[in-house]
């Protein structure tokens, strides 16, 4: 157990660290939160064709109300700790790669419902925006990132019992 802590922890870290540094803002953070901001529209304009992003904004097109994504809830964090849970835990190379593929996803859907929702709330009050960003959001994600994580677990345990 105290193997995978420290493990887990230099790799947060190290990661947590590489993203702060001007080529990976510049290269991958920036471009993966226009990204989620682009996914956001598309998903909300399937039922509501006023939403449009610019850059990591996502506005309605008519108004002009929206929320910007900023670094921090582009969902990129969730899944850089979520990386760095299955890569610490020992198992198969194969099944780390297959749980942070569909696990990543996993956290980047919810998070683009976290998105939707927050889009809505801020157009119709900032108070409940505000709540819901804070203290409902932000550990649902992080919930997210551990049940996701058991989930795997279990999986590669399954795994390991069948050989």
């Amino acid at each position: 157990m105290l193997r995978f802590l420290a493990i887990f922890a230099a790799i947060a870290l190290a990661l947590f660290a590489a993203e702060l540094t001007p080529p990976a803002q510049e290269w991958v953070v920036n471009p993966w939160t226009e990204g989620v901001a682009r996914a956001a529209a598309l998903s909300l304009t399937a039922f509501d064709s006023s939403v449009v992003a610019s850059g990591r904004l996502l506005v309605d097109r008519y108004t002009g109300q929206g929320v910007s994504i900023e670094v921090g809830c582009n969902g990129l964090e969730a899944v850089i700790v979520l990386t760095a849970a299955m890569i610490a835990f020992p198992a198969p190379w194969s099944r780390r790669a297959t749980g942070i593929a569909v696990g990543g996803i996993a956290v980047q859907v919810l998070n683009l419902v976290r998105i939707g929702t927050l889009y809505y709330l801020a157009r119709w009050n900032a108070a409940v925006f505000e709540w819901a960003h804070l203290y409902l959001w932000q550990p649902l994600i992080m919930l997210d990132v551990l049940v996701v994580w058991l989930l795997w677990l279990n999986w590669v345990r399954r795994g390991s019992h069948a050989r």
